[in-house]
């Protein structure tokens, strides 16, 4: 594998499917003497112990974090059945890491207390002050249903630092994700990442979707389980069966992205993507759905043109770019595969440094939201200091 090496970051990949060789390549393309952290996304084929054991030998008291995918970003494009890493150089970065083992039980006191302790983490090694110099990802169990608890708690704790992430994925299998912490991989959980840095970085978020007139109103909702049975006081299935134009016997991942639907907060529309249909004619969702709420009818636009302006600002602002770790909802993916684009899209990604993940949400400033690219970039840089 061809090992890139640049200013504060190495990115690797392995499409070994040993558990034990993923592990010796990805240590062969990231150790070296200033390696302080290693990020990785892996799809949930791998005998997933094998791999949390083996990423723990070869790495050895470095800190190696990671989730389950629904689908890979690599050096190299999109990827499938693998693994993509990137290692930080300490000299850059300063990251601290801590894990969420009982996402169902985690309060706002103990999002306090967590970030007090990563910022406690970050400081012990003084590369720049904590505010302004500092972003946090999280990296979510995709089928925990307790996102929106968990960043609501995070997002009043973190303040003004900003945030973003991915829930973890499975192939599309929706039966079974996890996140990778210290040697082992965890469900039911969260992983919480504070990188503290001199170099400029910019979180964001975009999306390639729009509003189109109709408006479905959730009229009979559990949203506890994000179940959805009445959209306009009708069957949940057969109303948007029927505002979309298909039969319900063909809704499926490919129809639910084709056609979203959306929640407007103030002039930004968010995606609530449809996860499944029930037999009871209801839908459960990936984000949160409540009582009451207006969904609006939404359509893809062009994807690539949605990501050469994002790129293209994000270079503006920041120069020349070293590294974007992206949270790509698998959606999206599911998309470009339907569409026969995957290839230039994810050509693409790779000019634009991008490592990262097709997710089951992604999280930005304590939002959970759907159908969205999502990440941080974060530019070469000049000399420590020159902020």
């Amino acid at each position: 594998m061809q090992q890139v090496h640049s200013e504060g970051v190495v990115t690797a990949m392995s499409q070994a499917s040993d558990a034990r060789q993923v592990a010796d390549e990805l240590a062969s393309q990231l150790l070296h003497p200033y390696l302080g952290f290693v990020l990785f996304f892996c799809s949930a084929t791998y005998d997933l112990q094998a791999l949390g054991q083996a990423l723990q030998q070869r790495f050895g008291g470095i800190r190696v974090v990671g989730c389950t995918s629904a689908g890979e970003i690599t050096p190299q494009g999109y990827g499938r059945n693998c693994v993509t890493a990137v290692g930080f150089d300490h000299a850059h970065f300063s990251i601290a890491t801590e894990l969420i083992d009982q996402v169902e039980h985690f309060s706002l006191i103990d999002a306090q207390q967590m970030v007090e302790r990563l910022v406690g983490g970050c400081r012990s090694n003084t590369l720049a002050p904590i505010k302004g110099n500092s972003f946090a990802l999280t990296l979510l169990d995709g089928l925990s249903s307790r996102e929106e608890m968990v960043l609501a708690a995070l997002s009043a704790a973190l303040g003004d630092i900003p945030h973003f992430g991915g829930s973890a994925g499975d192939d599309n299998h929706l039966t079974h994700t996890h996140v990778y912490f210290d040697g082992a991989f965890h469900s039911g959980a969260a992983v919480v990442v504070l990188v503290n840095t001199w170099l400029d970085f910019e979180v964001f978020t975009t999306h390639h979707i729009l509003p189109r007139a109709q408006k479905l109103v959730v009229t009979g909702a559990d949203s506890a389980s994000r179940r959805v049975f009445e959209l306009n006081a009708e069957p949940a299935a057969e109303e948007y069966a029927r505002h979309i134009g298909v039969a319900v016997a063909q809704l499926d991942h490919r129809i639910f992205a084709a056609h979203p639907l959306a929640v407007r907060i103030n002039d930004q529309y968010y995606v609530r993507a449809i996860q499944q249909v029930h037999d009871d004619l209801s839908l459960s969702f990936y984000c949160a759905v409540e009582n009451g709420i207006v969904l609006t009818a939404m359509t893809p636009g062009p994807i690539l043109p949605n990501l050469q302006t994002l790129f293209d600002g994000l270079q503006a602002r920041l120069g020349d770019l070293l590294l974007t770790i992206g949270c790509d909802c698998f959606l999206r993916r599911l998309e470009l595969e339907e569409h026969g684009t995957l290839e230039p899209i994810g050509a693409f990604l790779r000019e634009q440094r991008v490592i990262g993940f097709n997710t089951y949400g992604e999280q930005f400033n304590g939002m959970h939201i759907n159908q969205t690219f999502t990440g941080v970039a974060i530019a070469r840089g000049r000399t420590p200091g020159q902020r």
